[in-house]
C-alpha cells in the first residue's frame, strides 16, 4: 500500500511552554511518538493504560449491556468478599 520507508508526520502540536514539539510520525510498520523530555511519566502510563485497554477492547463484539452487566456482577461478587474484612 506505501512505499518500503514511508514516513508520514501525521500531526505536530506546538508546546507553547518551550517551543518544544509533540510529534506522531506513522511508517509503514509503527506508530513513533516523540514527547518533550518534561512530559511527566504518570502522564504516559495513563495514555500507555488507554491505548492498551483500547487495543484489547477493539475487537470486542460486547454490548454496552453486557459489559455494564458484567462489572455489576464483578462488584457484587467484590463486596461479597471482602465486606467483613472492612467492617469487622
Amino acid at each position: 500500500m506505501f512505499p518500503e520507508n514511508y514516513t508520514m508526520i501525521d500531526k505536530q502540536l506546538e508546546d507553547n511552554k518551550n517551543g518544544n514539539i509533540m510529534q506522531i510520525e506513522r511508517t509503514t510498520d509503527e506508530i513513533i511518538i516523540r514527547l518533550p523530555s518534561y512530559t511527566k511519566l504518570e502522564s504516559i502510563e495513563n495514555l500507555l493504560d488507554y491505548l492498551a485497554y483500547s487495543e484489547a477492547t477493539s475487537r470486542s463484539e460486547a454490548t454496552q449491556e453486557v459489559i455494564d452487566e458484567l462489572a455489576k456482577e464483578v462488584k457484587n461478587g467484590w463486596w461479597q468478599q471482602n465486606r467483613d474484612r472492612l467492617f469487622n
